[in-house]
């Protein structure tokens, strides 16, 4: 246990720097990229918290996490403590320890930040996070009586897992249906091996098993059953499926071989193992020269997962510049190292292809910036007459999603918005009475973190009106056999 520090020494302490893999070697393998913190490191850094009497880090943190706290118990060595208060505000504090944009969340309302390097707290929540995984046995967890009450929640995704854990800790049955044959939803088929192993997202869900929460895989809902059949034989539905649909280009040349959206690329390489290819049943295109169109987090993991897989040359495309790229800082800081190429300022207008229909390059035009958009980020602009051709044989679409029709057009009823998302009212219900939905669905395509907020919301908004019989109607007419 360390002695208390005055806040003229808890200045004095520089922000730790997290050990990673060297870069040349990192990009030729799916091994974790960042290495963690020891024990001594993290608690120095936990120690460089002032414990604000107004802490804003919190107002910052989507789901929530009373920062202060966990990371003073972390300061004083007392671990199992510290694991407790996060677990009992964050579901899966390894995952967003690892992959939620803490520098434009919390740590940007960090007060050190004003005066030079905010605190860690990324850092931090993942040490203490992967601290209770290797120590289950000193978990308590926090679960109410069972009231009776059933839940089902569909997909297994950030939002979904967040809403099951909060619902089983407020002592409801809750059992969550998976359409892949694992669960985690983006966290196994969207996020890469060197960003988030998938032993971790295991590990996590198998702690809201021990809690409970019941998974059940392989069923689709709008196939396998149907929305009104769960709201017939559970007293509330959280409709939590995402948005993976993925958006392309709509540029002649799209439907070339060797055209990938991003989701598919990475659904091959990360829950299929396409990597392993052909000890893993899944193929994938190893292509010696790998365009990526797009700039946020999804085409940062297809440009190095690329790499990884061989290319010789990795590069993204993207139409405005570095500065406005949605991808977290560290990703991009990242790619630089790993010897990933950006053309910014630069937007595809055509997929070149030969004779066999194979992709032989992508024609490109560059761009100027102009006013602000809706986005209010700066409007690209063509500058005419500036095409040239970015040369690949691999082309990987990651521009966006939407919402996957699969089960909206299957339940006619939901009411939708212009883009095919779920509408909800302040307590995230649907127009169906007792039907619930948040995360992608609702808000598109977005952060880990911000559909675990919108989890968490969901939960509370589900136990309140589970508690409360006035605000529940009838249930639809019953279809098949219980699932």
């Amino acid at each position: 246990m360390s002695k208390k520090l005055s806040t003229r020494q808890r200045l004095q302490i520089d922000r730790q720097k997290m050990t990673e893999q060297e870069p040349l070697i990192r990009n030729t393998n799916f091994k974790e990229v960042n290495l963690g913190l020891p024990e001594k490191i993290a608690i120095l850094e936990a120690e460089r918290c002032l414990q604000c009497k107004d802490p804003k880090c919190i107002n910052g943190c989507p789901v929530g996490v009373n920062i202060p706290r966990f990371i003073k118990l972390l300061s004083e060595g007392k671990l199992p403590e510290a694991a407790h208060c996060l677990l009992d505000d964050n579901t899966l504090p390894s995952v967003t320890g690892r992959v939620c944009p803490q520098e434009t969340q919390c740590e940007i309302e960090c007060i050190r930040g004003h005066k030079g390097l905010p605190l860690a707290i990324g850092y931090l929540e993942r040490y203490v996070g992967d601290w209770a995984r290797g120590n289950t046995h000193r978990q308590i967890l926090d679960v109410a009586p069972h009231t009776g009450k059933r839940v089902a929640v569909v997909g297994s995704g950030p939002c979904g897992l967040t809403a099951a854990g909060e619902l089983a800790k407020h002592g409801h049955h809750v059992t969550v249906f998976e359409a892949l044959h694992k669960p985690g939803g983006v966290l196994v088929y969207g996020i890469p091996e060197f960003r988030l192993p998938k032993q971790i997202v295991h590990e996590e869900v198998a702690r809201l098993e021990r809690a409970g929460v019941r998974i059940i895989c392989n069923t689709v809902i709008g196939r396998t059953y149907m929305l009104p059949e769960l709201r017939a034989h559970f007293d509330a539905v959280f409709i939590a499926n995402g948005a993976g649909l993925p958006v392309f280009m709509n540029v002649p040349g799209e439907n070339l071989k060797g055209v990938y959206s991003a989701n598919e690329y990475l659904t091959r390489a990360n829950l299929m193992a396409a990597f392993q290819f052909p000890r893993a049943d899944t193929p994938i295109l190893k292509g010696q020269r790998a365009a990526t169109v797009g700039g946020g987090n999804v085409a940062m993991d297809a440009a190095r997962t690329a790499k990884r897989l061989g290319a010789a040359s990795s590069t993204i495309v993207y139409r405005r510049t570095r500065k406005e790229m949605p991808a977290r800082a560290e990703e991009i800081h990242h790619a630089e190292e790993e010897d990933i190429q950006f053309e910014f300022l630069t937007a595809p207008v055509e997929i070149l292809g030969n004779d066999q229909k194979w992709v032989t390059g992508l024609k490109c035009v560059r761009m100027q910036l102009g006013e602000p958009d809706a986005s209010g980020r700066a409007r690209p602009i063509v500058i005419p007459g500036s095409e040239f051709v970015v040369p690949c044989d691999i082309v990987i679409v990651a521009i966006g999603t939407r919402a996957n029709p699969l089960l909206i057009d299957t339940c006619p009823d939901l009411k939708l918005d212009k883009w095919g998302s779920i509408i909800v009212d302040d307590h995230c219900m649907t127009n169906l009475p007792g039907v619930f939905a948040g995360g992608d669905i609702v808000r598109g395509a977005a952060t880990v973190i911000l559909a675990m907020g919108d989890g968490k919301r969901a939960a509370r908004a589900i136990d309140e009106y589970l508690r409360h019989p006035s605000r529940r109607a009838a249930a639809p007419p019953s279809g098949k056999a219980t699932p």
